[in-house]
């Protein structure tokens, strides 16, 4: 479906930021811009379509991440609005019960800054160090939890470095200490990828969004367990059970409905290709090359998620390189990689500043093939063999960096 350049095979490897719009969603949504575009307050056909349309949409998504009912889901603009909404919403809402919040160090900038914005007005935040992996060990979680916690927020899995958190451990060891805490879960970059069971986890909140599991972008939702309180970011209106005010997105919900249907019944199918795309990789760049690293667990990862680090060149030249040969992808999260400075995610883990910018990371898609995977491994190696020809670092430096670690 993506366009050759230059005679040279086009492959998208970067699905961790964003994923084409399968036809199937797109075909669905169309209608609701032009035949069915009704307001779903409106108590006429065309608005009860629309209304309609948005409640299907609101029990597909509920049935593939297993929520008590539809109702526990809040459509927003994206996964970054509904981390804003779960971190500054819910924390407000539990004012009385304390004003001390717990995250980590390696979240998305949609709750970090969040929570930075909360400790301008008199919030305490924890922030816990994961291990090299990036996990986050309960037993610090615990330690760390208060009287006065009103949140814990720590995601599902990260976008950086590909490691799935064990949630349903950590949620156990917060509610031991703490049973009144609320926890939340950005589950963004999980679900449509790997199996959400909201039940199972035992979480109070997650966020997600569409557009990184072939929906449209604009479209995301916070589920909140009933009973869970919100305080609204955006009023004015009754929408979204009056916590999230504003004419819904009929058209992208509808989308988000049918990418979770999508998702329902092909995730086994993409946990088992992308995985096996995703091994195969790694091991074809271990064979090929020296002195780079993998980059998050080797195995509690997502499945269609590669990371690494690689030594002696600088990160930019090696994804302009990339791109010149028809390889797309990224060194971290969509929304740093422009910013060409360290990722607070490695910086965490403890990758020294001076090797972090080396950092690529593979994000394989549904359209992804076994001709994609042979062409990275064939033109990757080749690629960082002659920016490293030109590169005025060497093993000498390396041994530096093995001795400081």
């Amino acid at each position: 479906m993506f366009e050759r350049k230059k005679g040279k095979r086009t492959v998208y490897v970067d699905h961790i930021a964003t994923t084409p719009v399968a036809e199937e969603v797109l075909s669905a949504m169309l209608p609701y811009f032009r035949e069915k575009f009704g307001n779903p307050t409106s108590l006429h056909s065309f608005g009860q379509i629309a209304k309609k349309a948005i409640n299907e949409a609101r029990e597909k998504i509920a049935s593939l991440i297993k929520a008590n009912t539809p109702e526990e889901i809040i459509f927003t603009s994206g996964g970054i609005e509904a981390n804003n909404l779960a971190i500054k919403g819910i924390s407000t809402a539990y004012r009385r019960r304390g004003n001390h919040i717990i995250t980590t160090a390696i979240e998305h900038y949609s709750i970090l800054h969040s929570c930075k914005s909360l400790e301008k007005e008199g919030w305490e935040i924890t922030y816990l160090k994961p291990d090299k992996y990036g996990f986050i060990n309960p037993d610090e979680l615990r330690e760390a939890i208060r009287e006065d916690t009103v949140l814990v927020s720590i995601g599902h899995s990260n976008r950086e470095i590909g490691t799935i958190q064990n949630i349903k451990e950590l949620v156990i060891t917060a509610k031991e200490k703490n049973p009144k805490v609320i926890f939340h879960t950005d589950a963004a970059p999980t679900l449509g990828h790997y199996p959400v069971d909201l039940k199972d986890w035992g979480v109070d909140a997650a966020s997600f969004t569409a557009h990184l599991m072939y929906g449209p972008k604009g479209v995301g939702a916070l589920w909140t367990r009933k009973g869970v309180k919100v305080k609204p970011l955006i009023e004015g209106g009754v929408q979204e059970r009056g916590v999230r005010a504003g004419t819904e997105n009929v058209a992208g919900i509808v989308g988000f409905g049918v990418a979770a249907e999508l998702a329902q019944r092909e995730l086994e199918d993409r946990i088992k290709r992308l995985s096996s795309y995703r091994d195969k990789l790694r091991k074809k760049i271990e064979q090929e090359l020296d002195y780079v690293e993998f980059t998050g667990h080797p195995t509690q990862r997502l499945p269609h998620h590669l990371s690494l680090i690689v030594h002696f060149i600088e990160g930019e030249a090696m994804l302009l390189r990339c791109d010149l040969m028809g390889i797309e992808t990224a060194s971290g999260s969509a929304c740093v990689s422009m910013a060409l400075k360290q990722s607070h995610v490695l910086a965490a883990i403890g990758v020294p500043k001076e090797v972090s910018n080396g950092s690529i990371v593979f994000s394989f898609g549904r359209e992804n093939t076994e001709e994609d995977v042979n062409y990275i491994a064939e033109e990757f190696p080749k690629i960082v063999k002659w920016l490293r020809s030109l590169s005025p670092f060497n093993a000498e430096n390396w041994q530096k960096y093995v001795k400081s670690k």
